[in-house]
């Protein structure tokens, strides 16, 4: 069971970083589309990498519950753990780094989110092995997550002026300035 887990969680990793990296260019790609921008980077602002975060790791977590759920009652409440862990990070390491360095290039976002998935896929694994309770229901923990997407799509098109939706490279907010 243990190798399956390292398993399970080294393609999840792999497979977060890969959709990720793809996501980020195709609002791009598919001419803005509107049907890609609530998954996609509709801009470079911090929210809208938390995205290529957030999508991949939620496709991956569908896959992998329908091989491991059954043995860990807690799997989606571990899955929230981790992903909540990832949301967190990023704009963490951001604004660190970008204050203490005043500029952020490119290689530096890249590996922010590399090390945030790596981050959340160690913390599932961990928890995972423990095998302990980490929540008595799993359908607060779906629900969470269901709310976060929605939220994630609704504030792709409705950006609040707050800096975390800021562009920093165009100034713009969400998918009707972007576009």
């Amino acid at each position: 069971m243990k190798r399956r887990v390292y398993s399970w969680q080294w393609i999840g990793f792999v497979f977060t970083v890969i959709a990720g990296v793809l996501l980020h260019f195709l609002f791009d790609w598919t001419g803005k589309s509107v049907f890609v921008a609530p998954f996609s980077a509709v801009n470079e602002s911090i929210w809208e990498h938390l995205k290529l975060l957030f999508f991949p790791m939620i496709i991956f977590a569908w896959v992998e519950s329908r091989t491991i759920v059954q043995d860990y009652a807690d799997f989606w409440c571990i899955k929230l753990c981790g992903i909540i862990a990832g949301l967190v990070l990023i704009p963490v390491l951001y604004y660190t780094i970008n204050g203490a360095l005043g500029v952020m290039p490119d290689w530096v976002n890249i590996t922010i989110f590399v090390i945030a998935a790596a981050v959340i896929f160690y913390i599932e694994t961990k928890l995972f092995l423990a095998n302990r309770s980490v929540c008595r229901s799993f359908l607060p923990a779906r629900a969470i997550l269901l709310l976060l997407a929605a939220t994630f799509v609704v504030l792709t098109f409705v950006s609040p002026q707050l800096p975390i939706f800021k562009d920093p490279q165009s100034g713009t907010y969400g998918y009707f300035e972007t576009t």
